[in-house]
């Protein structure tokens, strides 16, 4: 065999020959799919333009296998089988776009089944804020990402994880977040006591934070982080998005929602 030479970081070529090697399987393929997985040979490095123009465009409009496949990651594996999706390992996984937009869709049809408002599972209200999540839930549930995205981006420079690439893995972040959300909404309907769902909703935010710190943990274990700077990064990243980035945007949403909802 000749020496090998990268092309584009993505496929390994040998030099006298076309044969490549799948990212997702590590066979040699010949042709633009897998003979093993399935998996294209183009796998690509997630930019802004494929982001909006493909996977956009994708995830609303095509569902792909692996459902099921994701969830079983997402609370066994996280950020090990996310930094392998956003690699270049993604055959079997869930599109990114299609699975928070059916965990959003169904979250908030179990929501509207449940004869608690969500806004009653806080000690304080939230009239505004409850007024655009009725009207708006799906673009409020996804208007964090780019904000959790910039944070993680900026804390986690070091791994030379591009942006996109962080608005990838915070979409699944998030989307299990929305997983045990929903499993309170479905608790909520069979469930009435109000002190209890809100002890539940406050052990949901802990469960949050440290779901989050382990995913980034995980995530970027492999970047040449020291174990304890990688944990203390892991669990302020965490801390950051749950607590300083989702009060800002339940703050602006609470403004939105009492100055034009009236």
């Amino acid at each position: 065999m000749g020496a090998t030479i990268e092309i584009q970081d993505k496929l390994t070529v040998s030099s006298d020959s076309t044969h490549y090697k799948c990212l997702n399987c590590d066979s040699v393929v010949e042709n633009n799919f897998c003979s093993f997985c399935g998996q294209k040979t183009s796998t690509h490095r997630f930019s802004l333009q494929h982001f909006f123009v493909h996977d956009f465009v994708h995830g609303v409009f095509h569902f792909d296998k692996g459902f099921p496949h994701t969830i079983k990651e997402l609370f066994t594996r996280p950020g090990h089988s996310i930094r392998e999706f956003i690699q270049g390992k993604r055959i079997n996984h869930f599109n990114y776009f299609a699975f928070i937009l059916v965990i959003i869709a169904i979250n908030h049809y179990l929501g509207t089944l449940s004869n608690i408002n969500r806004d009653e599972l806080y000690e304080a209200k939230f009239a505004g804020f409850q007024k655009v999540v009725k009207e708006y839930y799906k673009v409020v549930a996804l208007a964090g990402i780019p904000l959790f995205a910039l944070t993680s981006y900026l804390l986690f420079r070091k791994s030379r994880q591009n942006y996109t690439e962080h608005l990838v893995l915070n979409i699944y972040r998030l989307s299990a977040y929305l997983i045990m959300s929903t499993v309170l909404v479905i608790i909520s309907l069979f469930y009435s006591n109000m002190s209890g769902l809100r002890i539940m909703n406050q052990g949901l935010a802990v469960s949050e934070i440290i779901y989050s710190s382990w995913f980034f943990y995980q995530y970027f274990s492999v970047f040449s982080y020291k174990k304890w700077i990688l944990t203390l990064k892991s669990m302020l990243t965490a801390f950051i998005l749950i607590t300083i980035n989702n009060g800002l945007i339940a703050y602006a949403v609470e403004e939105i929602g009492l100055y034009f909802f009236k």
